[in-house]
């Protein structure tokens, strides 16, 4: 392995979408690098950016996608040079591989979990229908699901099985990368708590590394080695886990913090005022400025990306 190579480097990457009332900029020139071996919490309010950043980096572009451009180098390749053919058979589910949104509804009803689980195998790897089963069952342990539900269809689990097994699918391939949207969002917290542990069990005994998606502060910090904190289309601070949960940088990052309510503490939760601008008619300078409580004269203009350490804040307030 090279040095200061990373598993996952994006530069400038922008997805916007086509509508009839102009472009909706989803994502627009976002930066940000993963190690081998290491889990990122992407936070945010809904509506950022962070699902449309998850379908940039795998090439799920729906078809009002308009301007696509950027970079993306997994292990060191740059991969957005791939034809569609390219990246479907070497990178989307064999490289990267994804736990969608609403995970549980993404299964086929009438199809059995076992066959929709090993057919990206079968696709990818270029295995038999015997093979492929043997390695959804080697998943189906890793996840903590009975090897006999292989032959139950979706309306036979439950909704933590069922995700369960959506995360044995992402993991059939053996990619090196899984991005997880919002995994737990239909969960009760004793199952959610439950998912985290197996993601974590995961990430030690088999060194894969995750996006995490969420909004949810409080179960992504099990999970996270980094937090990338979304806004408005662009990511506005990078920080490592232990600054970030202890002491963000971002005012907007602070707010996000403030509001998670804490058992051992007398300070009430906090709320950010106003709303997220709209992705179509974006203010100029500090897309946050109009909610912020730090702003003065100068976040008319846009603020660059301070560097501080390892971490990165895009903050007039550290220039």
């Amino acid at each position: 392995m090279a040095e200061n190579k990373k598993l996952l480097r994006i530069e400038d990457l922008v997805l916007y979408f086509n509508s009839r009332q102009g472009p909706v900029q989803a994502v627009d020139g976002v930066d940000f690098d993963l190690d081998y071996n290491r889990a990122v919490v992407v936070l945010g309010e809904s509506g950022c950016g962070k699902s449309s950043l998850a379908k940039a980096i795998l090439r799920l572009l729906p078809r009002n996608a308009g301007t696509y451009s950027g970079h993306i180098y997994l292990d060191g390749r740059d991969i957005m040079p791939l034809n569609e053919e390219e990246f479907r058979q070497n990178i989307r589910w064999a490289s990267i591989s994804m736990v969608p949104q609403a995970a549980m509804n993404a299964l086929n009803p009438v199809i059995r979990v076992g066959d929709q689980v090993a057919e990206p195998a079968i696709i990818h790897l270029n295995v038999d229908k015997t093979e492929a089963i043997g390695l959804v069952k080697k998943m189906f342990r890793h996840v903590g699901v009975p090897e006999d539900f292989i032959s139950r269809y979706p309306f036979e689990l439950s909704g933590g099985m069922r995700q369960r097994v959506a995360i044995a699918m992402a993991l059939v391939t053996s990619p090196i990368l899984i991005i997880l949207d919002e995994p737990t969002s239909a969960l009760d917290v004793l199952t959610q708590a439950n998912i985290f542990n197996v993601l974590k069990r995961l990430k030690k005994e088999l060194g894969i590394s995750f996006i995490l998606i969420t909004h949810d502060i409080a179960t992504s910090s099990e999970l996270a080695d980094d937090v990338a904190v979304m806004y408005a289309g662009q990511i506005v601070e990078v920080n490592d886990a232990y600054h970030f949960f202890a002491k963000p940088l971002h005012p907007y990052s602070q707010k996000l913090m403030a509001s998670v309510p804490r058992l051992h503490a007398d300070m009430e939760p906090d709320f950010i005022t106003g709303q997220p601008p709209s992705l179509i008619n974006l203010p100029k300078g500090c897309r946050f400025a109009a909610r912020c409580p730090s702003r003065f004269e100068k976040c008319v203009e846009d603020p660059p990306v301070v560097k501080i350490e390892d971490r990165k804040v895009k903050c007039w307030l550290y220039s």
